[in-house]
């Protein structure tokens, strides 16, 4: 018999940890404690069955105690929670939750794959019934049972996160009048404001109620139905409640273990995934590692990292050399029929630790626009000033969004610049993309600003600029401007008509040219510097700066 491998938990990382060290050593004696009665199922999959957009129950069970025993030769005990961790004997004392009988069980190398907890705010009336958490698999049944058979009219959803949003689109689907309570001023977290705001109206088209920048104060029942008093002094009466504000990591063993925690409050590990501890690995939602991008320690709940740790942990605890090299936080969430994907650092986390950064922002057809059923792919990009390396991105569109946010996170990993994305062969027919793909497009853009061709402002300097005297010229049509709208003391000069209306502008002002998506603004940016005149282009065009401040 070789090494004794236990693993503490099982989904992402402690199932597919227990596969890879079984796959890597056939002599090793591996045994999994799970204090739940599932070892592997879809957590990303639970608010789509409570949306019976999942049909079957048992699709979300990926495997069974009984088929990793047959397949794989592994002890898994389901029901068995780790209590305690004797590093110095090398043992764990485990409880069975249903007799509370306690025992301990020696090891060689061990594997924490604890998860994380989701946070429960101290407020009144939390404990109410019909106050959900959405977790596994019995929470979902808890919420399901209740959308099944209690056709519940309205629910608040506390938290506008991944959960929070896939749980208010399954909701209304299911009929059920939702609100979304959010402290932030944007759903989303990880997309920067004005990305966000491109959510914002489409929740609102699909009936979904934004409350932002207010949190709840307490709850209390009325009435048979829970009473939700915010902050700011509002009440939301509903059926149910879906708490999603946040998770952190379980680090109760690693604590009791005398493990080293990291700052974010995760586990510390190098990038073999073992801990302070050299007989003790960590991984998935737990752990802290390293961002890909700036170096600096980050937590990173998402099922891609926490199967790729798992691996690499099973390998160095059974005697192999693998290397975590870090995480992006590459992230999609379907939203209705909108698609939100971001990689990499976003705006807030570079302006956070000083870091220098450039921002461009692009909005191309999902495919060829001559071929039916093309959407818009909105991008923002962000890139180093000096090389123009690639330092993240957040797309937001109905058709591609997908592929797009998984190119520009290759390119991330590889250190390509934008120079690089104009670069990019992708495949092209016109019911998937344009010659010039949407990714060739940001990097064109991303390459005229570094290279002097194109001096852009942002949607949120423009106030600024305009009273500092700079002047706008909107180079729309009549019809767009009658369509959708203007911006208050804009210069009207069709982009086609600029250049014979060159000598009604002053070379002594400052000129802000732009069009719907800005690439009309580009054009008229080029015209009037060389022509002689002062000139600014607005990144991303009219689309960009309206999405942006109607959500203000």
């Amino acid at each position: 018999m070789g090494a004794k491998l236990v693993i503490v938990g099982g989904v992402a990382g402690g199932a597919t940890a227990a596969a890879r060290a079984r796959r890597v050593s056939e002599d090793a004696e591996i045994v999994v404690f799970e204090r739940g009665e599932y070892i592997s199922f879809a957590n990303c999959g639970l608010p789509y069955y409570i949306g019976n957009v999942i049909k079957r129950r048992d699709h979300l069970l990926l495997a069974t105690p009984e088929q990793f025993k047959q397949r794989y030769s592994i002890d898994v005990r389901i029901f068995a929670e780790v209590v305690g961790i004797n590093s110095k004997e090398k043992a764990v004392e485990i409880k069975n939750t249903i007799t509370g009988e306690k025992y301990w069980e020696s090891y060689d190398k061990l594997i924490l794959s604890p998860g994380a907890e989701p946070i429960k705010p101290l407020l009144e009336g939390i404990e109410l019934e019909n106050i959900f958490h959405l977790r596994n698999v019995p929470d979902s049944d808890r919420i399901k049972k209740i959308v099944d058979e209690r056709n519940p009219r309205c629910a608040v959803v506390v938290g506008g996160g991944f959960i929070g949003l896939e749980m208010a689109e399954n909701l209304t689907e299911r009929g059920v009048k939702t609100t979304i309570v959010e402290m932030l001023d944007q759903v989303m977290p990880s997309l920067d404001y004005e990305m966000a705001a491109l959510i914002h109206e489409h929740l609102e088209a699909k009936n979904v109620e934004l409350e932002l920048e207010n949190g709840v104060k307490s709850f209390s029942k009325v009435n048979n139905r829970i009473l939700v008093s915010t902050q700011k002094g509002r009440e939301i009466a509903c059926d149910m409640v879906l708490l999603s504000v946040g998770i952190r990591p379980e680090i109760t063993l690693a604590i009791q273990a005398d493990l080293k925690i990291g700052p974010t409050g995760g586990i510390s590990v190098d990038d073999t995934m073992r801990t302070s501890d050299p007989n003790i690995y960590a991984v998935g939602d737990a752990v802290e590692v390293r961002d890909v991008v700036t170096g600096f320690p980050t937590l990173t709940a998402l099922a891609g990292p926490a199967n790729k740790q798992a691996r690499i942990a099973a390998d160095n605890a059974l005697g192999r050399k693998s290397i975590f090299t870090g995480t992006l936080g590459t992230s999609v969430v379907k939203v209705f029929d909108m698609v939100l994907a971001s990689t990499g650092a976003n705006e807030k986390f570079l302006k956070k630790h000083d870091i220098p950064y450039l921002v461009s922002y692009t909005h191309s057809g999902s495919h060829a626009g001559y071929y039916p059923g093309a959407t818009n792919t909105s991008i923002k990009i962000l890139f180093s000033p000096g090389t123009g390396k690639v330092l993240g991105s957040q797309i937001v569109g109905k058709k591609g969004v997908d592929k797009r946010i998984d190119v520009l996170a290759t390119a991330i990993r590889a250190k390509m610049t934008v120079y690089d994305l104009q670069e990019l062969e992708l495949a092209y027919a016109p019911p998937y993309s344009s010659a010039k793909d949407p990714i060739n497009i940001c990097g064109f853009v991303a390459a005229n600003i570094l290279k002097g061709d194109m001096e852009i402002v942002h949607w949120d300097e423009l106030e600024k600029l305009q009273k500092n005297g700079a002047i706008l010229i909107d180079l729309r049509t009549k019809f767009e401007l009658n369509r959708v709208g203007k911006i208050e003391g804009a210069l009207h000069i069709y982009i086609d008509e600029l250049r014979s209306r060159l000598s009604e502008l002053d070379k002594q002002k400052t000129y802000i040219p732009f069009c719907g998506i800005g690439f009309r603004g580009y054009l008229g940016h080029r015209i009037l510097v060389q022509n002689g005149f002062k000139s600014r282009n607005l990144s991303g065009g009219f689309s960009t700066y309206t999405m942006a401040n109607k959500a203000q």
